[in-house]
């Protein structure tokens, strides 16, 4: 007998033990039209990377070795075990009634949510292989951890609408896009602290307006997110320890990443108006709402923040969706008038995310201790 039969992923302690459930449940169960999904490969999809390894081993924690012990010893205590699975508060979902359009987008967002989670994951799993530097390998172990809890969580969900993502297929035969570990640092930090505002945000208004709920995961979100934001304080101490990555030149660098991280969140989620429908949240609101939170989150270590307020911003914002809502269409179109549509399209967005990265940005000094606390 398989000794991870019966178990979930919710209670695993370590990574390896993580994924060996879900490998289990992948022989039991998987979906083509899901794993082809989180295969996909475009801007806006959620990739998985590779980075030089011997320069993360390399870096030496002693100049934030106080914030460090504290943080590795909060997530040691691993207050989310056992959490991240179905239990009484899990409410029934009618999966055949659900309006279609809705269906389609939710799905969408459970995949591409189960596909973000795994993708740090095996990069975190990997580094932790790689490495031989005790802090390092401690850290990525503890981050592999939470992420593969997260992704199973999230096929569990889909496995109650006839689905599942294949992540040991993902691991084998998805893309891996090499990324500096400069900027694996300024990417993921974004994206695990947006990953908090976002969820934190979704759950704050479902609290106040419970009857919008409609799929019982988002009750999870909360502590789902505080595991995003303790991955987004490593990742500050890690820039921490070189100043060099937050200054100079490199602030150009910090700029263009938190403009494209804004941006793709902002048409990402234009795609799914039937989802934000059902949840009573705008959009533009919303994007609103989590660029200002991931904004007095990140001024804890990058020395600027983007003008969110400023006039152009909304305005080549808008530009940018409408372009890539024409570049679908012209895709769609093929032949030699689709091609020509779409490069206009290419053009315009390429126009507009330039308009966007060249407003001023704002600084302001960083404080001595990255540490924070999950405030929202």
């Amino acid at each position: 007998m398989n000794a991870h039969a019966g178990k979930h992923t919710a209670d695993a302690t370590t990574v390896e033990e993580g994924l060996a459930i879900a490998e289990e449940q992948d022989r039991q169960y998987t979906n083509e039209m899901a794993t082809e999904t989180a295969m996909a490969n475009t801007l806006l999809t959620p990739r998985f990377y590779t980075t030089d390894f011997d320069e993360l081993d390399a870096i030496d924690v002693s100049s934030v070795r106080t914030d460090w012990d504290a943080l590795i010893a909060q997530m040691e205590a691993d207050p989310n075990k056992g959490h991240f699975k179905k239990n009484e508060d899990w409410d029934h979902v009618d999966w055949e009634n659900m309006e279609p359009q809705l269906k389609k987008e939710f799905i969408d967002f459970l995949i591409s949510s189960c596909t973000a989670e795994f993708s740090g994951c095996v990069l975190y799993k990997e580094m932790k292989r790689r490495g031989n530097n005790k802090d390092i390998t401690q850290l990525f172990q503890l981050m592999a951890r939470d992420e593969a809890r997260h992704a199973g969580f999230i096929n569990d969900a889909l496995r109650e609408a006839g689905l599942r993502v294949n992540l040991g297929f993902l691991t084998q035969k998805k893309k891996y896009t090499y990324f500096r570990p400069k900027f694996i640092y300024y990417a993921t930090y974004l994206s695990e602290k947006i990953g908090y505002a976002r969820y934190i945000t979704i759950y704050r208004h479902l609290e106040a307006n419970p009857e919008l709920r409609f799929h019982p995961i988002f009750k999870w979100f909360r502590e789902w997110c505080n595991d995003e934001f303790s991955h987004g304080e490593a990742f500050a101490l890690l820039m921490k320890t070189d100043p060099k990555l937050t200054s100079g030149r490199n602030v150009w660098w910090i700029k263009f990443f938190l403009t494209a991280v804004y941006a793709t969140m902002y048409v990402r989620d234009h795609q799914r108006p039937a989802f934000h429908k059902a949840l009573g949240v705008d959009p533009d609101w919303y994007a609103h709402e989590v660029f200002t939170k991931t904004s007095e989150l990140s001024k804890q270590i990058f020395p600027i923040t983007v003008d969110i307020d400023h006039p152009k911003w909304q305005t080549n914002l808008e530009r940018l969706q409408k372009a890539n809502v024409d570049l679908d269409a012209a895709r769609k179109q093929g032949g030699v008038a689709g091609r020509m549509k779409a490069l206009g399209a290419q053009a315009r967005a390429a126009r507009a995310f330039v308009s966007l990265y060249f407003i001023p940005a704002k600084g302001h000094q960083v404080p001595a201790s990255t540490r924070m606390e999950p405030a929202y």
